[in-house]
């Protein structure tokens, strides 16, 4: 996969790409990142990519030339490669909108700022909007490595053990399970002695109660639409019998 960026901080987003698994990524040929300046496009000596709005205002707005000529320049003759803007008007980022977009062999990122772009940006190069949440940022660098990360991370030969995004928090509609490590009691805290028997099914099975119960517990709205199974339900069912019994 190819992921381009284009931003007039390419710093920002170039250090952010250099670390962990996206380095990782990177070297071994899993992914290839580019980042551009729209700058490099501007028409005029200074490199403008701002302007006042039209109609007055607070603010600057960000000029349709050089993103668009940018935007073009990347894509040329490749239709199809999703232009993603980033921003707070998009439709909310989630795992299956990561799972999505890392089927794609070619991603450009566009990251907004100032007060936004100008309108006929969209209507030209931009095929969808994203959003990280329903706050706003001085610009779109960090959504953008946000959906990155989480795509990227997808990509076979990104992660280390290939079954780790399959057990992430979200990726079958549930929060994902308590983890332990050693040491084997910390703070008068112990590991669960489930964990330390070598009993497979029973690990899986407490692990799949525990994720129910989480979900349950912080994120009802996921588990009223997560498909669950007849052992789920029966796992939920004995964890809420075991939380009242408690009581």
């Amino acid at each position: 996969m190819r992921i381009d960026v284009v931003t007039i901080f390419p710093e920002m987003v170039e250090q952010a790409l250099g670390f962990s698994i996206m380095e990782r990524a990177r070297a071994s040929g899993v992914v290839e990142f580019g980042v551009s300046n729209p700058r490099d496009w501007a028409l005029d000596r200074h490199r403008m990519v701002d302007d006042a709005p039209y109609g007055g205002g607070a603010g600057m707005v960000m000029k349709p030339e050089p993103l668009v000529a940018c935007v073009e320049a990347l894509v040329g003759e490749n239709a199809g490669v999703p232009v993603i803007l980033m921003t707070p008007q998009g439709v909310p980022f989630s795992q299956r909108g990561a799972e999505r977009l890392s089927r794609h062999e070619r991603l450009v990122i566009v990251c907004g700022h100032y007060e936004g772009v100008d309108e006929r940006v969209r209507e030209t190069v931009i095929t969808e909007e994203i959003s990280v949440g329903d706050y706003v940022l001085t610009g779109g660098e960090l959504p953008a490595l946000v959906v990155i990360d989480a795509v990227v991370r997808l990509l076979p030969g990104a992660v280390g053990n290939e079954q780790s995004p399959a057990c992430d928090s979200f990726a079958d509609g549930l929060l994902e399970h308590p983890h332990y490590t050693r040491p084997q009691e910390f703070r008068g805290l112990l590991v669960p002695q489930v964990l330390s028997r070598g009993h497979h099914e029973e690990v899986r099975r407490w692990r799949r109660q525990l994720s129910l119960l989480r979900t349950y517990r912080r994120r009802p709205d996921l588990l009223a639409r997560a498909e669950l199974t007849e052992e789920d339900r029966d796992l939920l069912a004995e964890a809420l019998e075991t939380m009242r019994d408690e009581r």
